[in-house]
């Protein structure tokens, strides 16, 4: 066995205190890196592989906001929303765990070998519940999901599609009496169809910091600043260099949203937005939260607008 890998078991007084409330608890865990201090909040972010750049943007975005107030991250080091979470945590020199489906003598997926050791070098740790040389089966990601959630007083779910290893840990943590918080986005996204069913069966709405804190009745451990919105280039949003900004955007009814408030020049309320764009404001309300969480638009008295530089 790598001498950098040691186990804990159920029993010492080392193991993750909330891990071992869960019925099917791992009797061990292997671990490399220091398991940060179970003291402070620990929470799950998670969400698809094949997330949009804006999806890994704004995950980035609550990670690093997140540890900023003395939160400890909690993810899987698959790609898309998970390695947008420890990345996120690692930028705000905050700590942050991974739990992999396998043995830790390998990362898995090979891409985030770097990422897994940035992880250890900042304070954190990778650890799962299989032996060094077990491979990586499927099977074994949806069973190291309930150790993601477990470990964790809430799991925050960002981009989840009908059918992914995300839903699967926000339903677990219902299943272990854990807060599942997840973030809207538009309502004809594949990649929000999960997401959405799971507000509708009971999980919190979430939109910023603040609801969180309010939701796990917490007050920040350190301060920080809001958050910030990413610059147009980052929010999606091309300057074309002729005055104007071109939208890059997959969901037509969102492109059509945008398009008129840039047009527009000025706030404008949802029932002019209706208006002018032909939609039902049951479709423009959750386009328009979410081009708020990632910077696009803000919202004033008079409406909402285009943020500008």
């Amino acid at each position: 066995m790598s001498p950098e890998i040691r186990t804990i078991k159920q029993s010492d007084k080392n193991y993750p205190p909330l891990l071992r409330e869960i019925p099917d608890a791992p009797e061990m865990l292997y671990i490399k890196g220091e398991l940060p201090s179970f003291e402070l909040p620990w929470v799950a972010i998670v969400g698809t592989r094949k997330a949009t750049p804006d999806g890994v943007l704004f995950a980035k975005r609550l990670a690093k906001e997140l540890s900023e107030k003395g939160f400890i991250i909690v993810s899987g080091l698959a790609m898309g929303i998970d390695t947008a979470a420890h990345e996120g945590t690692i930028k705000a020199q905050g700590k942050t765990v991974a739990v992999l489906g396998n043995g830790l003598d390998a990362v898995y997926p090979r891409q985030n070998e770097n990422l897994a050791k940035a992880i250890i070098t900042n304070g954190g740790a990778l650890i799962s519940e299989y032996p060094p040389e077990t491979p990586a089966f499927p099977s074994q990601f949806l069973e190291r999901n309930r150790i993601v959630s477990g470990m964790c007083m809430a799991t925050i779910v960002i981009e989840a599609p009908d059918r992914s290893g995300s839903i699967v840990t926000a339903r677990l943590a219902g299943e272990q009496g854990r807060e599942i918080l997840v973030f809207p986005g538009p309502a004809s996204h594949p990649n929000f169809k999960g997401s959405h069913k799971l507000i509708r069966d009971g999980a919190r709405l979430v939109t910023n910091i603040e609801d969180i804190l309010e939701d796990l009745g917490l007050d920040p451990v350190r301060d920080s600043q809001p958050m910030s919105p990413p610059d147009a280039q980052s929010a999606g949003i091309i300057s074309s260099g002729a005055g104007e900004k071109e939208m890059h955007i997959d969901d037509p009814n969102e492109r059509v949203i945008l398009n008129v408030i840039e047009r527009t020049k000025k706030s404008l309320t949802i029932d002019k937005i209706s208006e002018l764009t032909k939609l039902d404001p049951s479709i423009i309300n959750p386009i328009l939260t979410f081009n708020i969480l990632k910077g696009a638009i803000t919202e004033d008295e008079s409406g909402y607008r285009r943020i500008t530089d």
